[in-house]
């Protein structure tokens, strides 16, 4: 009996999902968060929501901001000297997040 529940147990244990670390909240997520959220969910109009994005999307998105590729003067001011190391901590930390419902 106590094997089949032991096996029981590691079944079940395997089974669950395995949850990724939240990544560590980035030192420069403010200017961010005043306008996609601190966890993703856009605060004001026309903000994209960026929780749950790829990560390989986000990174080359600011890093085509930061640039100039994309040429959005408020997101090139936003990100303005931000260095990769700090752009990938932008885009996992974003990518890691909830996305929000669809509202009905």
């Amino acid at each position: 009996m106590r094997t089949v529940l032991i096996a029981a147990l590691c079944l079940a244990a395997s089974a669950a999902p395995l949850r990724a670390e939240m990544p560590a909240r980035p030192a420069r997520l403010g200017l961010c968060a005043a306008c996609h959220g601190e966890h993703g969910i856009a605060q004001i109009p026309g903000a994209p929501n960026l929780a749950g994005q790829r990560l390989d999307y986000l990174r080359e998105a600011l890093k085509q901001y930061r640039d100039g590729r994309r040429n959005v003067a408020l997101m090139k001011a936003a990100i303005g000297p931000v260095s990769d190391a700090e752009l990938d901590q932008l885009a996992q930390w974003y990518s890691a997040q909830t996305p929000a419902a669809a509202q009905p």
